[in-house]
């Protein structure tokens, strides 16, 4: 990994309050052409402040592959479909073996409504 100068992909993480929720929004990621891979797990606890009240909640993560130029994509269908007032948008490049980072580049649009990135 010493040769890396640049993050291969991005891992963007978000919290939903129920699966159906969560599937919904994996789906129109990947409809859009959006990410690669969307991964729901379950059984999460969320405690936090909302609106000068301390909440505690269950709630479903996705956790999002894709490449770094959908993330302005991603957050503009955050707007649209996301259920909650102000959803958790958290994006941590990532480091990927080639044989991965091939089948994301090819399974992900950069532009929208655009052609898969070249291999």
């Amino acid at each position: 990994m010493e040769d890396c100068k640049e993050v291969d992909i991005v891992s963007i993480t978000t919290t939903v309050g129920t699966r159906a929720d969560a599937e919904a929004l994996a789906q129109a990621i990947l409809e859009r052409r959006l990410a690669a891979c969307v991964q729901v797990e379950e059984g999460l606890t969320s405690f936090y402040r909302w609106q000068g009240k301390d909440c505690a909640d269950v709630e479903v993560r996705l956790t999002i592959k894709t490449l770094a130029a959908c993330a302005e994509a991603l957050r503009a269908l955050f707007r649209e479909k996301h259920p909650y007032e102000v959803p958790q948008f958290l994006a941590v490049g990532m480091h990927a073996s080639p044989d991965y980072l091939a089948w994301a580049r090819g399974e992900v649009r950069t532009v929208a409504g655009g052609e898969p990135d070249p291999v």
